[in-house]
């Protein structure tokens, strides 16, 4: 199987445990040139549909990874070595170097902001969800729901952004669960170990067309932290010191967002209107400031 995906340009790495040991290392910066002289790039995702993910024929597809490629392809880098990776090692093996860029639609947030580089442009946004029990026996709708009811349990993924916006809305921290990847959560709550994952309602809605014994929250209320109901908006993220191939990047990205090629790709993952549209609300520069967010 490691052969087959390695003929594909797949790199499979471990880099979980050993990426956040390395975390102190200085990271490495990276050219244009560097990575035209190398012959290749070397990008990670995480396992989570339709962010970022490897097909059954060890593709890497979703809206990260599928943008990523036809950008690099403009820029004339189409030799891609993909690291899969759990979600909470993709800042990490970034700041140890492990990958040259990760495409995996993580939400631009100042604290991470802090850690890596995005590209100065969104490449997507989306809205939360909430995965259930089949039936919603304990009828949640909310993220509120959690801060108001001390018998709930809420399960989330280490490094997700949904840690804070239920740290905001004062969910105390003995009601949350966190587990390691997405695939995780339909057992969780299907066993009971959680009353609800809380994710993005896109992989929310993908989680529930796996199992029977789980169900999108349906009616859902998207949170509202200080008077704004939450949205996220997600890129692609780069070794800090990395200028120079994150601004090439960025400049054929710009120019990519105005093809209807990229709207496909979107729109085909499972992308709505609002959150193609809703991509240009924002530059990241902003998203980083947390200017008029």
């Amino acid at each position: 199987m490691f052969n087959k995906f390695r003929k594909l340009g797949i790199s499979f790495l471990a880099v979980g445990l050993f990426a956040l040991l390395s975390a102190g290392v200085a990271s490495a910066q990276v050219t244009l040139e560097d990575i035209k002289e190398r012959g290749f790039v070397r990008v990670a995702t995480a396992n989570e549909i339709p962010y970022g993910y490897v097909d059954a024929g060890g593709n890497a597809m979703g809206a990260g990874p599928e943008v990523a490629r036809a950008v690099l392809k403009r820029m004339g880098i189409e030799d891609i070595q993909w690291v899969v990776t759990s979600f909470s090692s993709l800042i990490p093996g970034l700041k140890a170097n492990r990958f040259d860029m990760a495409a995996a639609e993580q939400a631009i947030l100042p604290p991470r902001c802090k850690q890596v580089d995005y590209a100065t442009v969104p490449n997507s946004s989306y809205g939360e969800g909430l995965l259930v029990k089949a039936g919603n026996p304990k009828d949640i709708h909310s993220h509120r729901d959690f801060a108001k009811r001390e018998d709930l349990k809420v399960a989330i993924m280490a490094g997700a952004d949904q840690l804070e916006m239920l740290q905001e809305i004062d969910v105390p921290q003995s009601q949350m669960v966190m587990i390691q990847t997405n695939a995780d959560a339909i057992s969780t709550v299907a066993t009971g170990r959680a009353d609800a994952y809380a994710a993005t309602g896109l992989t929310a809605a993908n989680l529930a067309k796996k199992s029977d014994k789980v169900e999108l929250a349906d009616p859902f209320v998207d949170p509202v932290i200080d008077g704004k109901e939450i949205r996220s908006w997600g890129s692609f993220t780069f070794n800090k010191g990395s200028d120079d191939f994150r601004l090439a990047f960025s400049k054929e990205l710009k120019k990519f967002k105005k093809t209807d090629e990229w709207r496909n790709i979107l729109e085909k993952n499972g992308f709505t209107p609002a959150d193609i549209e809703g991509s240009f609300k924002h530059t990241t520069k902003e998203l980083c400031s947390g200017e008029g967010i």
